[in-house]
C-alpha cells in the first residue's frame, strides 16, 4: 500500500454500506469500520478492514464515510456523546456522507463541521446492493469543490458508473431526494401497468420483457422485473424509507411552490400499502420487505390474487 494512501473510516454496515466499503478495500484502501452491531462489520475484517470499537477511534482518519438512515442518526454518530468528535484523537479533514437526509439537517451538520475545522461532502448514491456488486452504482456530490476533489478517486471506486459534482452546499441532497421521488413514481406506475396487463391475460414476465426491451425500459425496470414476476420481496429498499423520501420531496415542493400532483398521488398509494399491511399476521415483518411488494397491495385493490410465475428473468446487471 502506498504511503500516501489516505486512511479511511467507514460508518454503517447496512445493505449498502457493507458492499461500498468492500469496494474500497478491494481497491487497496486502508479502511477502518464502525457499526452499531459489531458482528455485521466483522466479515470485512477477513477482507482487510480494521474493526473499531468506538466512533471516536475514527477521528484520526483522513476521510470518514457514512451511510445511515436519517439526519438524526448522522448527527449522533458525528456529534453524540460517543461520536467521532467526542474524543481527543484529532479530527478527519473530510467527512463524506452517502445517506439520503433532509436538506436542512445536512446544512446544520455542515455548519457544525465547519466550526470544528472539517469539510463536509454530501455523496448520496443511486442503486442497491446488487447494483454495487455489479459495479454500476452512481453518485452525486456537493460541498467544497477542493474537498470533493480530494475524495473523488474514492467516490469513483464506490460509484464507477459516474460521480456528478453539482456544486456547493446541499445541492446533492436535492438531487437524491428528486431521484427517490422518481423511484417511487416509477415503481407505482410499473406496478399499475403490470397488473393491468396481467389481469387481461398477459403473463407478467412477458409484459415486462416487452417493456424492458422498449424505449421505456431502464436499469431500474430491468432489475425489478424478477421481483414483480416471482413475487420475491427480498429487501433492497423498504417502504418506510421510500415514504420518508417522498415526504422530503413534497416538503421541498411546498417550500418552493412547485406543484407535484403525481408525487402526491404516489404517496397516497404507498400509504395504502401500510394500511393493508396491518391486516397481515406480522405487519412489521411485512413492511420490512422490499417496497416492490406494493404490487400485492395494488393487486388486492384490483381483485387479483397473485402467484409467482417461477420464471428465470434477467436483471440487466449480469456481466
Amino acid at each position: 500500500m502506498a504511503q500516501n494512501t489516505p486512511k479511511v473510516g467507514w460508518i454503517g454496515m447496512g445493505r449498502m454500506g457493507f458492499p461500498m466499503a468492500e469496494r474500497l478495500l478491494k481497491a487497496g484502501y486502508d479502511v477502518s469500520v464502525w457499526n452499531r452491531t459489531k458482528s455485521k462489520a466483522e466479515p470485512l475484517a477477513q477482507k482487510g478492514a480494521k474493526i473499531v470499537d468506538k466512533l471516536a477511534d475514527l477521528a484520526g482518519m483522513d476521510v470518514v464515510f457514512s451511510i445511515v438512515s436519517t439526519g438524526k442518526d448522522l448527527s449522533e454518530v458525528y456529534f453524540g456523546e460517543d461520536g467521532v468528535f467526542s474524543g481527543k484523537n484529532g479530527k478527519p479533514s473530510v467527512l463524506v456522507d452517502c445517506s439520503t437526509i433532509a436538506v436542512e439537517a445536512s446544512a446544520e451538520i455542515r455548519k457544525k463541521l465547519k466550526l470544528l475545522g472539517s469539510d463536509f461532502v454530501a455523496l448520496p448514491v443511486s442503486g442497491n446492493a446488487k447494483v454495487i456488486k455489479a459495479g454500476k452504482l452512481s453518485a452525486v456530490a456537493s460541498g467544497p469543490e477542493a474537498a470533493f476533489r480530494k475524495i473523488e478517486p474514492m467516490a469513483q471506486v464506490i460509484a464507477p458508473s459516474g460521480v456528478s459534482y453539482v456544486g456547493e452546499g446541499e445541492l446533492a441532497r436535492v438531487c437524491k431526494i428528486a431521484h427517490n421521488v422518481m423511484l417511487g413514481v416509477v415503481i407505482e406506475n410499473l406496478c399499475e401497468i403490470t397488473l393491468l396487463a396481467n389481469k387481461m391475460g398477459i403473463p407478467r414476465h412477458a409484459f415486462l420483457a416487452f417493456m424492458n426491451n422498449s424505449v421505456m425500459g431502464s436499469m431500474f425496470t430491468k432489475y425489478k422485473a424478477p421481483a414483480l414476476v416471482n413475487l420475491d420481496w427480498t429487501t433492497t429498499f423498504t417502504p418506510e424509507l421510500l415514504r420518508k423520501d417522498l415526504d422530503l420531496g413534497l416538503e421541498l415542493a411546498r417550500e418552493h411552490e412547485v406543484p407535484m400532483p403525481v408525487t402526491a398521488a404516489t404517496r397516497e398509494a404507498l400509504q395504502a400499502h401500510f394500511g393493508l399491511a396491518q391486516s397481515r399476521p406480522n405487519p412489521e415483518e411485512y413492511l420490512a420487505k422490499d417496497f416492490a411488494a406494493m404490487l400485492e397491495t395494488m393487486a388486492s385493490q384490483s381483485g387479483m390474487q397473485l402467484e409467482s410465475e417461477n420464471k428465470q428473468v434477467p436483471t440487466g446487471l449480469e456481466s
